[in-house]
């Protein structure tokens, strides 16, 4: 099963992810590529596989993304081999990827389940990615433009969770992966 979390940034989703991916160790992580700089404490083919425009847009051409954007000014794409070959082996993978790949997954794979992380506001959202201190204003509010986008198109996924605490957000997604795991 292909379980994919969507989410804007500074919503927790990736807090999320990691620690279903700690306490379920069986379920695969699918490691996308990106031609972003990496962030602090973020190593390569563990976190993404950082890589440059020239090899991103070769990979294109030879359509080995399942499914890429550009998001905040970088390119993001989910290599389709492995994800493929997890298919084969019958192995659950989380997909942390934007809306408008998870809508793709869910199309080409419809027994995949998607997961919208909605933050409580986008004042609260706007408050989160402040704290971070880790971008400059206009990229900031890029990141509130596009959280605005992908709140919008939230519609076809299976389930919304409203992140306004994570321990409780972590728990409901939790019941969301072994309810799903349970009828698969």
């Amino acid at each position: 099963m292909f379980f994919a979390i969507s989410a804007p940034s500074g919503t927790g989703k990736t807090t999320i992810v990691q620690r279903l991916l700690k306490e379920f160790p069986q379920i695969d992580r699918s490691v996308s590529c990106t031609t972003r700089v990496p962030r602090a404490g973020e190593v390569d083919h563990v976190d993404y596989h950082f890589i440059d425009e020239a090899k991103f847009r070769q990979m294109v051409d030879h359509r080995e993304f399942f499914e890429w954007e550009e998001v905040h000014g970088a390119l993001y794409g989910t290599p389709k081999a492995p994800l493929l070959e997890r298919r084969r082996k019958g192995q659950d993978t989380i997909l942390d990827i934007d809306t408008r790949g998870a809508i793709n997954l869910k199309r080409d794979y419809p027994d995949s389940c998607l997961v919208f992380l909605m933050p409580p506001s986008l004042e609260e959202l706007e408050k989160r990615l402040r704290q971070r201190q880790t971008e400059a204003e206009s990229a900031l509010k890029r990141r509130l433009e596009n959280a605005r986008r992908e709140m919008a198109e939230h519609g076809p996924f299976d389930f919304v969770v409203v992140n306004d605490d994570i321990e409780r957000a972590y728990q409901e997604v939790r019941g969301i992966l072994l309810q799903r795991k349970k009828v698969k």
